[in-house]
């Protein structure tokens, strides 16, 4: 029987598997164990009343968002002396220009927030109706056949008898059918309510930075900082996880580190500059190691400090649907570069390549010995192509990746041990979360799993994840990362150096060739980060 506290998901599946109980049963007793399966399958559970009472909670709030933006425009519109600076050097302009897009922000997530209640709210009342509609006739049909037949009697069955078998059987049909209709809106409802609330849980960034070390303007200043080259509202430079691993480590500093720190973020001479610093704490180092990474970076203009400490930059079209091309893959791609190079694999080398990537995007030291070598000041795409090229080949190696011949030289792919192994040694470090392989070779593995890929990219946790295919020539096997998500769409990072969208409908039913080509559409693994 089934269990109240199963997912929406395993609910579907007993349900669907008691339908084929019921459609293949050829006697009244197999009917009636079978309805009887059928009704002990819990309701879709929740409450809309509550639900609705909690959007409405939130569509006040959203008012509430809009009217500080109102103000703060006003206050933007009549001026602010430039003089004023908080205790890490924003100044007042930067304050108020990022508690206005601060305030509209927050007035939108509670809209949508709100939407997203009373969408699931109404779907839930629609799959309660279903489902009730659903066990009406599963009753109705139970009590045509009346109670089980003795031993004896159920080896027998007449002509009248069998009639009147499959006409419950059929009245059966049409209620467990109704059964599965109301699990199915009520599982895509709760996926979508998740998927839109975890994100707009982790943009509350300012809120995510617990410390004191910092005032409140400059967290919020800090929170509002994007990478230079594209959309602010696409680029955040920094995470919720890192506003939230770096408030934490700030409130661990002796006095000493802590009043170093505030001096290199009043000194730095951007908002990017000051937010780098940050993101360098955030990913693990110490005072002294950010302090030396101020070194390098100190007086840098925002569009050097993308180039040599952020591999991607999202661009604002990016999700714009162009069609494909006759290999499958998206038109809508783009390369992500370091002068003329790609931050791109070199042979069979996914694996490694697409890890350095995303080590490089959520720890930018270790990007800047990449792109700027020893001293940090290096500009040149050939030294940045050895590097990476060299650091692929580590990394290969720490994966206990395969070559081919086995005597040689040429990595040829590696396998899922070796993946998380490396993947734990090179970005669990910087972002504090432990990957965990999972297989998800079916569709409802794979939606099953979407919610916890979608929260891990919304805190700043790229995701690996594994596409196969099978044609003449045999088996074709590839890793890229999910490292961004919006609305229903997913962010691909592909180690052949680019990005592109697919949607949760492309990632769940086999359409993962847009990320990369025909030969590989199915995503059959994901390594998951988990808080340690």
């Amino acid at each position: 029987m089934a269990d109240a506290g199963e997912s929406t998901t395993d609910r579907k599946q007993n349900i669907d598997r008691y339908i084929g109980d019921l459609a293949a049963a050829d006697s009244k007793n197999a009917v009636l164990e079978a309805i009887g399966n059928l009704l002990g399958v819990p309701a879709p559970v929740g409450s809309p009343g509550t639900l609705d009472a909690i959007a409405q909670r939130y569509k006040s709030q959203a008012d509430d968002a809009a009217d500080v933006q109102h103000r703060v425009e006003n206050v933007t519109a009549s001026g602010v002396p430039s003089v004023w600076v908080g205790s890490t050097g924003a100044k007042a302009a930067e304050v108020v220009a990022a508690a206005g897009r601060s305030a509209e922000q927050m007035s939108e997530a509670f809209r949508k927030a709100s939407k997203s209640l009373y969408d699931l709210s109404d779907a839930l009342t629609s799959a309660r109706s279903k489902d009730g509609d659903g066990r009406e006739q599963l009753r109705s049909a139970r009590t045509m056949l009346g109670g089980d037949d003795g031993f004896f009697d159920d080896m027998v069955e007449t002509d009248d008898e069998e009639a009147d078998r499959k006409r419950a059987q059929e009245i059966a049909g049409t209620g467990a059918n109704f059964l599965y209709y109301a699990a199915q809106e009520a599982d895509d409802a709760a996926r979508t309510a998740a998927r839109e609330l975890n994100k707009y849980a982790a943009e509350a960034r300012a809120g995510q930075m617990h410390t004191d070390n910092i005032s409140a303007a400059d967290r919020l200043v800090l929170a509002d900082v994007g990478v230079f080259g594209g959309p602010q509202e696409q680029n955040e430079l920094l995470t919720a996880g890192d506003l939230e691993r770096s408030g934490r480590f700030m409130e661990k500093m002796n006095p000493q580190d802590e009043a170093r720190f505030e001096r290199m973020l009043a000194d730095a001479k951007t908002p990017q500059e000051r937010a780098y610093l940050v993101k360098a704490l955030a990913a693990g180092y110490d005072v002294n190691q950010v302090g030396q990474f101020q070194d390098k970076i100190h007086g840098k203009d925002p569009h050097w400090l993308q180039q040599h400490l952020s591999p991607v930059v999202t661009a604002g079209d990016s999700k714009a649907d162009e069609g494909r091309n006759a290999d499958g893959s998206n038109k809508n791609t783009d390369y992500q570069w370091f002068g003329d190079e790609k931050w791109s694999q070199e042979g069979n080398t996914c694996v490694p390549s697409s890890t350095v990537t995303a080590r490089a995007m959520v720890d930018p030291v270790y990007a800047l010995e990449l792109t700027g070598g020893p001293s940090g000041q290096e500009n040149d795409p050939d030294a940045f192509r050895d590097r990476l090229h060299d650091e692929q080949l580590r990394l290969h190696e720490e994966g206990d990746g395969d070559y081919t011949p086995w005597w040689s030289d040429a990595p040829d792919g590696m396998d899922s041990d070796g993946q998380n192994e490396i993947a734990n040694a090179e970005i669990s470090p910087h972002t504090g979360s432990e990957y965990e392989y999972q297989q998800v070779r079916g569709a409802d593995e794979r939606r099953d799993v979407l919610p916890d890929i979608e929260k891990s990219v919304a805190e700043g946790r790229p995701v690996p994840i594994e596409v196969e295919g099978y044609d003449k020539d045999g088996r074709h096997g590839h890793q890229m990362m999910v490292i961004g998500q919006e609305g229903d769409m997913l962010q691909i990072y592909n180690p052949w150096g680019q990005t592109t969208w697919v949607s949760e409908d492309d990632f769940v039913n086999g359409r993962m060739d847009k990320a990369s080509d025909s030969r590989m559409p199915d995503a059959y693994a994901v390594h998951l980060p988990a808080d340690r």
